[in-house]
C-alpha cells in the first residue's frame, strides 16, 4: 500500500460538468459528504462554473458542516462574454469575504488577455490547446511563472463534441513540453480509470500511465518514451511502478502534476483501493 504524498488531492471533484452533470445542490452535499471517509483525503475542491458563485455561497451557507471547515471551490470559466474575465471577477467578488467558501483557484482558456485573471490573486489554471498555439501558451505561463505567478497549465485529456481525442503521442509532448519548462500541469476530462483502456467503445487514457509517465520525464525520459509509458495497458506493471515512487519523487512529482478533474471521483479511487495503492476503512494517508 502506498502512503506516499502521491495520491493526496489528487482528484478535483467535477461532479457539476459533462458527462456527470450533477445538479448543484446534489454536487455539494456529496462533496462535504465524502470529507470525512476514507475517500476524503485524496479529493480536491469542487469545480464550479464561475457562474455559479452565488448559488454556492447560499448551499454552503445552509449546511451546518461548513461552519467549522469551510467548502473549497475552484472556479471555471466556461462562457465567452464579450469580457471574457467578468464572471470570475464577478465570482471571486461574491466569495472573497464568505467565510463558508474558500476559493482555491480559478480555471480558464488561454484566450488574449488571460493575464488578466492574475489580478484576481487566487491560483490560476489556464487550459491549453493544440500545436503551435499550446507552445505559445506555455510560454505565456512560463513568463507569468517567472514573474512569480501562481499558474498552472491545464489540459483536456478526453474528446469532446469539439475537441478530438488526444492520443498518447499528444499527451506525451504535452507532458515534455510542461516538465522542460519547469511548470506545473493539472489535467481534466477523460482519466476515470486508472489504466489505458477502450470504455464503450472510446478510448481513455489512464490515470497510473500518467503519475508513471510524469516521474519518468522528471528522470529525464522524452516524449516518444512518455507515448509509450501512456499505451500500457499492464495494470501490475504500472501498479507496481506507481507503488516503488517514493516520498520526495511523489512530492516532486506532484509539484508537476498538481491534479485532475473528474466527475466521478469515486471511480479511480476505488480501483486505486483494489489495487491496494489507497489505505482503506477510513486509514489516512
Amino acid at each position: 500500500m502506498s502512503r506516499t504524498p502521491l495520491w493526496s488531492r489528487l482528484v478535483d471533484d467535477a461532479a457539476v460538468f459533462p458527462p456527470g452533470l450533477a445538479p448543484l445542490p446534489r454536487a455539494v452535499a456529496d462533496h462535504l459528504d465524502r470529507r470525512p471517509t476514507a475517500h476524503g483525503p485524496f479529493v480536491g475542491p469542487l469545480l464550479v462554473p464561475a457562474t455559479a458563485a452565488a448559488e454556492v455561497a447560499a448551499l454552503a451557507a445552509a449546511d451546518p458542516r461548513t461552519a467549522t471547515e469551510p467548502l473549497e471551490v475552484a472556479l471555471v470559466l466556461r462562457l465567452a462574454t464579450a469580457d471574457p474575465l467578468a464572471p470570475l471577477r464577478a465570482a471571486v467578488d461574491v466569495l472573497r469575504d464568505d467565510e463558508r467558501v474558500v476559493v482555491t483557484g480559478v480555471e480558464l482558456g488561454a484566450d488574449p488577455g488571460w493575464q488578466a485573471a492574475l489580478d484576481l490573486e487566487v491560483p490560476v489554471a489556464l487550459e491549453v490547446g493544440r500545436g503551435e498555439a499550446r507552445r505559445a501558451a506555455l510560454d505565456e505561463v512560463a513568463a507569468a511563472v517567472d514573474d512569480e505567478a501562481d499558474v498552472t497549465v491545464k489540459f483536456r485529456t478526453g474528446a469532446t463534441p469539439t475537441w478530438p481525442w488526444p492520443d498518447e503521442a499528444t499527451v506525451g509532448r504535452v507532458l515534455d513540453d510542461v516538465v522542460l519548462r519547469g511548470l506545473s500541469i493539472k489535467l481534466t476530462g477523460g482519466l476515470h480509470h486508472v489504466v489505458r483502456a477502450d470504455h464503450d467503445g472510446e478510448p481513455q487514457h489512464g490515470l497510473l500511465n500518467v503519475v508513471v509517465a510524469v516521474h519518468e520525464a522528471l528522470g529525464g525520459a522524452e516524449a516518444d518514451e512518455l507515448a509509450g509509458i501512456l499505451r500500457e495497458r499492464s495494470t501490475e506493471l504500472l501498479a507496481g511502478a506507481a507503488a516503488r515512487i517514493d516520498d520526495p519523487a511523489a512530492e516532486r512529482l506532484r509539484e508537476t502534476f498538481v491534479s485532475y478533474g473528474c466527475c466521478g471521483v469515486t471511480d479511480p479511487l476505488g480501483e486505486l483501493e483494489a489495487l491496494g495503492l489507497l489505505p482503506t476503512g477510513g486509514a489516512q494517508p
